[in-house]
């Protein structure tokens, strides 16, 4: 996604620094090189060895190294960026930015910077509201800079409220979205929907039945046909991911509601990626009062749920449809099958005895099967294997130019 990009993160004095570790990593993964600027205060909060040791390059704080004197340029680091990313960004930080106040090396660097700058907040609530902060936010965006949205959260101070940095995956996906403006748009005439994430079945009010799923392999490959031009809507189980920029969202519970989103979805759609981890099963009934214990054990029957995929392949004519399969044995046999019993175009392969692959992980290996055999990826970003997906999606556009 950011391969062989450069950028340059800034890193200031708030709690939030530690999630700088977990951005420098992601960016990593994602094939950026990466170098750190830190001001003063933020050494307070995250160490400079950690940093280099996860950018593999080593940290700059001064103006120059007082052992040796070698100077630290400011103009040289900006040339040499891609993308300016501070995150976090205090409100000490974009103040100082706000106003052309160059009092430190991050300072400097950012006035000098002829690349793209994005800008994380972090601070508490009342802060991030502030008139003073807000004009601030405001005068950056007039200059060119982009704003990470502040979420609302529960903050270091107790309090709930805006202010929280934006969470390390959300960012990188924004960088990446922000370097790949050139990129053509090439899905620019194409409507997709995809599903995402896990479906509840409830047993009683209180109790469900469901799986790990995240959502995160979906909504990266939402994402990823967003920034290339194509109308996405999402269909998704409940999930704590952002909805990613420029997509439609729609929010569902359980199989039935997830088959009924997405079905009237495709109506309109020129393909769908079926990406969620749907229930195979349901309970026949639900309780309407929460189920009493017992001393004796208690059996809940279950039937069968709609399958969407193989309900679109139906009805799909000469549309997309693109589906999943997480196996844990006989993987190839089982996803061969589905290729044909669905009638996909191809099917995304990945195994839970993979290594950094299914489900709460930022990684994912998969193989591709189509009707002309199968492609095994490494290991790498769900982000990175979103874009692998959607470019075998632009590759059938190419082989089927009347779709």
């Amino acid at each position: 996604m950011l391969q062989g990009k450069h950028i340059l993160l800034g890193v200031t004095g708030s709690i939030a620094a530690y999630k700088a570790a977990v951005l420098c990593r992601l960016l990593k993964a994602a094939g950026a090189e990466v170098k750190v600027v830190m001001t003063a205060t933020a050494k307070q909060f995250i160490t400079p060895l950690t940093m280099a040791t996860l950018s593999k390059n080593p940290i700059l704080v001064e103006f120059f190294n007082p052992e040796n004197g070698e100077w630290n340029s400011h103009i040289s680091l900006g040339e040499w960026a891609d993308c300016y990313l501070i995150a976090p960004a205090t409100a000490n930080t974009i103040a100082k930015m706000a106003t052309g106040v160059a009092d430190n090396l991050l300072l400097t660097t950012y006035l000098s910077a002829r690349c793209t700058t994005i800008v994380a907040p972090a601070m508490d609530c009342d802060m991030f509201a502030h008139i003073t902060t807000q004009t601030n936010l405001k005068t950056l965006q007039s200059h060119g800079v982009i704003i990470a949205d502040s979420p609302a959260g529960e903050l270091a101070s107790g309090l709930v409220g805006k202010g929280r940095m934006a969470e390390p995956e959300q960012i990188v996906e924004l960088v990446a979205q922000c370097l790949s403006s050139e990129k053509k748009k090439s899905l620019l005439a194409k409507h997709f929907v995809v599903t995402a994430g896990a479906t509840i079945e409830a047993i009683d009010p209180v109790r469900y039945i469901t799986n790990h799923s995240t959502g995160k392999m979906g909504y990266a490959i939402a994402a990823e046909l967003a920034t290339r031009g194509a109308k996405v809507t999402l269909v998704t189980g409940r999930t704590t991911l952002p909805t990613p920029q420029g997509v439609d969202r729609v929010d569902v519970l359980s199989a039935e509601q997830m088959y009924n989103a997405a079905v009237e979805a495709f109506t309109t759609a020129d393909g769908a990626i079926m990406c969620a981890a749907v229930a195979d099963y349901t309970p026949a009934t639900v309780a309407q009062q929460k189920i009493k214990k017992s001393d004796d054990d208690m059996s809940i029957p279950l039937v069968r749920t709609k399958d969407i995929a193989a309900a679109l392949g139906k009805i799909k004519g000469e549309r997309l449809l693109v589906g999943f399969a997480l196996e844990s044995d006989e993987g190839q046999q089982s996803a061969q099958s589905k290729l044909q019993r669905k009638n996909l175009d191809f099917i995304v392969l990945n195994s839970l005895t993979d290594k950094g692959a299914g489900f709460g992980v930022d990684t994912n290996k998969v193989t591709f099967i189509d009707h002309n055999g199968s492609t095994a990826l490494p290991l790498m970003s769900k982000v990175e294997v979103a874009a692998k997906i959607v470019d075998k999606i632009e590759e059938h556009y190419a082989l089927s130019p009347d779709c």
